[in-house]
């Protein structure tokens, strides 16, 4: 028996409207622009990044956004820049499929995303 999970990313968004598949990938060039050498997964059956082992970002499609987790949109670097965003206390995001992706928010994000899991690693 076939198992209806995406087994990569590639399988992921070709379930996906062209419009939401566009979109994803913008998030995800975006994503390994800012962070080179990230591996690719599925977690949680949606896309995922990890860095040092362990899942840095998320981003999954919907019918009319894209949503990024977990980003820290309260934290004092980001939080103006996501005002204009649907956000979540659980630190997630909603990049709405009708303006363009934030390519410069979400490099931001990821490199503080990295760099705070750097710190964490340290202890």
């Amino acid at each position: 028996m076939a198992s209806s999970k995406p087994q990569t990313i590639d399988d992921y968004m070709a379930a996906f409207p062209q419009s939401t598949q566009q979109a994803m990938q913008v998030v995800r060039d975006t994503i390994h622009s800012a962070l080179p050498g990230l591996e690719e997964t599925i977690s949680y059956a949606i896309p995922a990044f990890k860095s040092k082992g362990k899942c840095l970002v998320y981003f999954a499609g919907y019918k009319t956004h894209v949503g990024m987790y977990p980003v820290p949109t309260a934290h004092p670097a980001l939080s103006k820049a996501y005002e204009g965003y649907k956000t979540s206390g659980k630190g997630a995001v909603q990049f709405p499929l009708n303006k363009k992706m934030p390519v410069a928010l979400i490099k931001k994000t990821v490199k503080l995303m990295y760099v705070e899991q750097l710190q964490k690693l340290k202890g």
